[in-house]
């Protein structure tokens, strides 16, 4: 069993491989289980790579999903602040961010939209502060656990 750090479009994914066969893999992405099957490589357990820093991945990992892209009057992401994170409760598709860098959130206001299962789940701040990070936008894929902004 290896354990590996993912950093895809800012946000962090531990995917551990439980197990190998053939060309499928047993694996947990940030303790979520998943079967994957690997395209044209035949990977064995004793010839995983080991690694001690954090891996960069590109969102075609088997990991990340490609995310439909957003309008062009979204918001894009500014990346992780100072601050308490507000992570993702579930895994979904981040549909709305109801808030700007900057601006000034009460503890139970709504701040983002995550839609899970065909329904839409509004996030809420967890805190009073300001937004000083907002690592998502509109169209992304986000797996439970996920920092979604910061709230500082």
């Amino acid at each position: 069993m290896k354990t590996y750090r993912y950093t895809i479009d800012g946000a962090a994914y531990d995917v551990t491989i439980n197990s190998i066969n053939g060309q499928k893999a047993q694996v947990e992405v940030n303790g979520i289980p998943f079967e994957v099957e690997m395209q044209g490589s035949q990977l064995t357990e004793d010839k995983l790579p080991t690694t001690s820093a954090p891996t960069e991945a590109a969102p075609a990992t088997p990991v990340a999903q490609e995310a439909p892209q957003p309008a062009a009057t979204e918001q894009a992401p500014a990346g992780e602040g100072a601050g308490t994170p507000v992570k993702a409760p579930l895994p979904g598709v981040v549909t709305k961010i109801n808030v700007s860098m900057g601006q000034a959130v009460k503890k139970g206001e709504a701040v983002l939209v995550l839609e899970a299962m065909k329904m839409e789940n509004n996030i809420t701040a967890e805190q009073d502060g300001t937004v000083t990070g907002i690592c998502v936008k509109a169209g992304d894929s986000v797996l439970e656990g996920a920092v979604l902004m910061t709230i500082g």
